[in-house]
């Protein structure tokens, strides 16, 4: 994209008014993360597998809930998002729970990790709402190949692109599978289940992926996959026009027919 500062600037003031009103959901339920509950799903933790004492990045990671769950299970992560208002709540939650020497936060976007990080770690991993973020897949698998130790692991847990396609009220497809052009939406709310959403208003700049480029990005980089899973159910009720309870939630009228999230990893020779 020509105008990177343009789509940047404009992401990250979004993102920095969500997360005003992400911290105090119920959604996200910070009090109890904060006694205890871990924010990761059956379906990461299925791939991360024993994560004591492994060295992990994990890229565009919000406020950090996922990045404390995972030190909290012995891992020394290093968390990355390009939100400032995300990263100050995220080291404001590491004081918290004291996990300094086990969690640090970095304020960048993926592309320019490089310029502020130099070290390389056993695990690299992404989850839930990242990659639509992106335009160029093939700089991004870039960045994961240069994260990653000589067999290290890339996770990613992901909604499902064909998801994307479908309007807010899942009644018609509005959007392409694949990634013809920049989608630009004004946003007038967030996904979270906030009472008062007045605040959330911005332009969003993202772009739908087809799991063709995410896989070639990868497996140009040299990365070779290990492991690939779709599941015809989303582990948060974060879309409109769902059923389901217990992290298993389906768009109604279309249960077990949709696929609404992959997840994979990579392995770096």
């Amino acid at each position: 994209m020509q105008d990177d500062q343009h789509y940047l600037a404009a992401n990250k003031a979004l993102w920095n008014k969500r997360t005003a009103v992400h911290v105090t959901s119920s959604f996200y339920d910070v009090p109890a993360f904060l006694e205890g509950r871990s924010s990761l799903n059956s379906i990461e933790l299925a791939l991360l597998g024993d994560v004591r004492g492994k060295r992990i990045l994990h890229l565009q990671c919000h406020f950090g809930q996922d990045t404390l769950s995972l030190a909290r299970m012995g891992a020394d992560v290093t968390g990355v998002d390009l939100s400032d208002a995300a990263i100050a709540q995220a080291n404001a939650l590491t004081a918290q729970l004291g996990l300094q020497d086990q969690a640090q936060f970095i304020c960048c976007d993926v592309y320019s990790l490089p310029e502020h990080l130099q070290d390389s770690f056993d695990i690299v991993f992404t989850s839930y709402g990242t990659i639509g973020w992106l335009p160029d897949l093939n700089k991004w698998a870039g960045v994961v190949q240069r994260f990653l130790k000589p067999g290290g692991i890339f996770v990613m847990a992901e909604f499902h692109p064909v998801v994307w396609m479908f309007d807010d009220q899942f009644t018609r497809v509005q959007y392409d599978y694949f990634n013809t052009e920049t989608i630009v939406e004004n946003n007038n709310d967030t996904y979270t289940d906030a009472e008062d959403n007045a605040d959330v208003k911005g332009v969003a700049y993202s772009w739908n992926h087809p799991l063709s480029e995410v896989f070639e990005s990868l497996l140009t980089k040299g990365l070779q996959l290990q492991t690939f899973q779709e599941f015809d159910y989303s582990p948060y009720n974060c879309f409109q026009n769902t059923t389901g309870e217990n992290g298993h939630f389906q768009i109604k009228g279309m249960e077990g027919k949709l696929p609404m999230v992959y997840a994979f990893k990579f392995l770096k020779p």
